[in-house]
């Protein structure tokens, strides 16, 4: 075989294929095989993710082969995550460090990042933002990084997801202005104030995450599930964020299928669900102030 494969094309042809005919699940910053493909032998070969297509043709050595050729066999054999093979993974434009600490960065919110936030944020300055529920940190340090003018703030409960934090903090070289807290949710920062919060909690129900293919099982499932309906965490957030967040700060959540149950919860609660550019993906926005006004109907709902 190892005759038959010469390019870095003929790998990423040969891994999509492969990938494809396992029935592999896409979900871990690609949602399709031949993306995943080019990402682990681009990554394996130590090759920017952006190599320009004329180096497509050049030739792989014997030992970078078989680098190569075992990790498709262990992407297939395993359902490992293919950010967890190679050990990166990209978020918001940003290489990220990551292993099995955390949940492998992915998110619709990168496109927020991306977009500067807009309309959400036009009108209204951030000095100070909170990245609640932090994981691998990819959030708080992709805003940390394209607004060089933020302090950011990451928040974990978990001590391994922190110190993955920490290490991206450091490779992502945003130690000045980004520190990483030990906190269950807000309990870390009372005190503090900050003019956005954005947060990508767990919100997998439980029936879900049975459900969830193979390659979810490699993640740590506390960052994953949150009780029956999955909003455990998040009506937590809605609750004692008016706490944290500025007078007219603004908070941003992900919670992704859960999105129907919250709106039924609180059909009162003007939530802004976000429209990205594959369509509306479970993200909402709201101000302090709406918060604040129907505190007393989040309050019950925390509180079922």
């Amino acid at each position: 075989m190892t005759a038959e494969l010469a390019t870095i094309i003929d790998f990423i042809r040969y891994a999509a294929s492969r990938f494809s005919a396992a029935g592999l699940t896409f979900g871990h910053s690609y949602d399709n095989a031949l993306d995943e493909a080019t990402h682990l032998v681009l990554q394996t070969l130590h090759l920017p993710h952006d190599l320009s297509p004329a180096y497509g043709q050049a030739r792989l050595v014997a030992e970078e082969k078989l680098a190569v050729l075992a990790l498709i066999e262990r992407r297939i054999k395993e359902r490992t995550p293919i950010a967890y093979l190679t050990g990166k993974a990209w978020f918001a434009g940003l290489e990220f460090i990551s292993d099995r600490r955390a949940l492998v960065p992915r998110s619709p919110i990168a496109e927020l990042i991306l977009g500067g936030f807009s309309p959400w944020l036009d009108d209204r300055e951030v000095f100070r933002a909170l990245d609640l529920c932090t994981g691998s940190g990819c959030i708080g340090i992709a805003m940390a990084s394209h607004y060089p003018d933020w302090l950011v703030d990451l928040v974990d409960v978990s001590d391994d997801a922190l110190a993955l934090a920490r290490e991206n903090i450091e490779y992502q070289d945003v130690g000045d202005r980004v520190r990483a807290i030990s906190s269950d949710l807000f309990e870390g920062v009372r005190g503090e104030r900050y003019d956005l919060i954005v947060s990508n909690p767990p919100y997998v129900t439980e029936d879900e995450y049975a459900a969830m293919p193979a390659e979810y099982a490699h993640e740590p499932k506390l960052g994953l599930t949150a009780g029956n309906d999955g909003l455990d965490l998040a009506l937590r957030i809605l609750r004692e964020a008016p706490e944290v967040l500025t007078e007219d700060g603004v908070l941003i959540v992900e919670v992704g299928e859960s999105e129907r149950a919250l709106v039924e919860l609180l059909p009162e609660v003007p939530f802004n669900w976000v429209e990205f550019a594959v369509g509306q993906m479970g993200v909402f926005v709201v101000d302090r102030g709406d918060l604040v006004e129907h505190a007393d109907a989040i309050r019950a709902a925390a509180q079922r």
